[in-house]
C-alpha cells in the first residue's frame, strides 16, 4: 500500500454515510447537550486526524502491515466492525439511549485504533486515542443529559 489507502477510504465512507443521513434528517436536533470546549476541540482534532490518516499514509510515520496476512485481518476485522456499526445504526435509529451513544462511539473508535495498530500508522494511533477518549465521553454525557 502506498501513500493512498483505498481500503481506508471505503471504511470511512461506510462509517460516514449513516452519519450524513442522520444529520440531514435531524438538522435542528439539539443532541449536543454536553458542553466542554476543551473536550470538543480534542474530539474534533482526533476525528479529522483519523479521517486524514485512514486515507493518507505519511512517509516515515506509517510502516504498513507488519505481519503475514495482515491485509486479510485488517479487512476482516474492519468489515465486521463496519457491519456491526451499520447494524447498531439500524437498530438504534430512533432511540437516544446509552446503548446507541456508546455503540456508535466505541465501534468507530475501535476501527480507527485497530487500523492504526495493524498498519503501524503512528499518527492514526495517536489521533484514534484522542478521538476515542473524547468522543465516547461526549456521547455518554449527551445520552445521560437526554435522559434527564
Amino acid at each position: 500500500m502506498g501513500w493512498f489507502n483505498y481500503y481506508g477510504l471505503i471504511i470511512m465512507v461506510i462509517v460516514m454515510v449513516p452519519n450524513i443521513i442522520y444529520a440531514l434528517k435531524h438538522k435542528n436536533d439539539g443532541a449536543n447537550a454536553y458542553k466542554n470546549k476543551a473536550v470538543e476541540i480534542c474530539e474534533q482534532i482526533g476525528r479529522y486526524g483519523c479521517f486524514v490518516f485512514m486515507i493518507f499514509n505519511i512517509p516515515y510515520t506509517y510502516f504498513n502491515f507488519w505481519f503475514d496476512y495482515a491485509l486479510i485481518v485488517y479487512l476482516s476485522v474492519n468489515g465486521g466492525l463496519c457491519l456491526a456499526y451499520l447494524i447498531f445504526w439500524a437498530v438504534c435509529w430512533k432511540s437516544n439511549g446509552k446503548l446507541k451513544a456508546l455503540s456508535l462511539s466505541v465501534i468507530p473508535s475501535c476501527i480507527f485504533l485497530f487500523s492504526g495498530i495493524v498498519l503501524a500508522n503512528i499518527p492514526l494511533i495517536a489521533c484514534a486515542v484522542i478521538f476515542a477518549v473524547n468522543h465516547i465521553l461526549i456521547s455518554y454525557k449527551n445520552a445521560e443529559n437526554n435522559k434527564a
